[in-house]
């Protein structure tokens, strides 16, 4: 028996660019081992499984070393295929049942919209390792989430020039670290990168968890609920995100670049 596996590019119309994803639509749960090492084989940031669950599907997300909590990217990546691959309507919601709680997409057109849970950062003191680590000499601001350390940096050059420490990063007892900076160039809001070595990712291409943090982040600063957000690494991609009240609206574009079938 086969199954169908997809490679989708995410938050990018054109492909080799934003953030690829593998997706998998199952029948039926597998075994979590067999998921493990699926997604080992995939090496990507992150693969995506799905299985039917009321009116909706259950949606796990794995890296290659570990099962996160909230993955923005693979989301989009899986709503894209559930469309394309014919398993809901143009025109239908997709509906997501996850560890965090039921997230939803929807078409607008060529983008898709996501609706995800707002993760506030709030001020927090630097552990001492942190900015030598990044590769910072100084930070405007330190915050953290449930997930991740938030740092904004003193310009956009600064965050682009960033080298990090992925070894020490790896021993911070968080998911990751959203670096960030106000946008300067091509009309963008903010600009950010995440680094996250403890799940196995150094550097992440595009993250679309990492905007449930930015979104207020960025808003309390510009004084907008609209915004538009470039993360800045080697494959660059753009995010759309607009709040409502503790929820956040996440948009970006996808396409698909490989298909394959899974023989074990």
């Amino acid at each position: 028996m086969s199954l169908r596996i997809v490679q989708v590019d995410a938050f990018t119309p054109t492909p080799f660019a934003g953030n690829p994803a593998a997706v998998c639509v199952l029948q039926a749960p597998q075994p979590e081992q067999w998921m493990k090492h699926v997604a080992r084989e995939m090496n990507l940031s992150e693969t995506a499984f799905l299985t039917p669950q009321d009116g909706g599907f259950n949606l796990r997300w794995l890296t290659p070393a570990v099962e996160v909590d909230l993955c923005g990217h693979a989301t989009l990546a899986s709503a894209h295929v559930l469309w394309q691959d014919g398993h809901l309507p143009e025109g239908r919601q997709a509906r997501f049942h996850t560890r965090s709680g039921l997230l939803t997409a929807d078409r607008r057109g060529d983008w898709i919209e996501m609706d995800f849970p707002v993760k506030q950062a709030t001020a927090a003191e630097a552990p001492a390792e942190l900015l030598p680590a990044l590769g910072a000499s100084a930070a405007r601001y330190v915050g953290r989430n449930a997930f991740d350390y938030l740092v904004e940096v003193e310009s956009e050059e600064v965050l682009r020039a960033l080298a990090p420490d992925h070894s020490t990063l790896r021993r911070l007892p968080v998911r990751g670290v959203i670096v960030t900076a106000r946008g300067e160039h091509g009309g963008f809001d903010f600009v950010s990168r995440f680094f996250a070595p403890g799940a196995g990712v150094d550097e992440d291409p595009v993250t679309g968890s990492a905007h449930t943090a930015l979104a207020p982040y960025w808003a309390s600063l510009l004084g907008k609920s609209k915004m538009v957000g470039y993360q800045a690494s080697a494959r660059g991609g753009v995010v759309k995100v607009r709040l409502e009240g503790d929820r956040v609206i996440l948009g970006g574009q996808a396409v698909t670049v490989m298909t394959g079938e899974l023989l074990a």
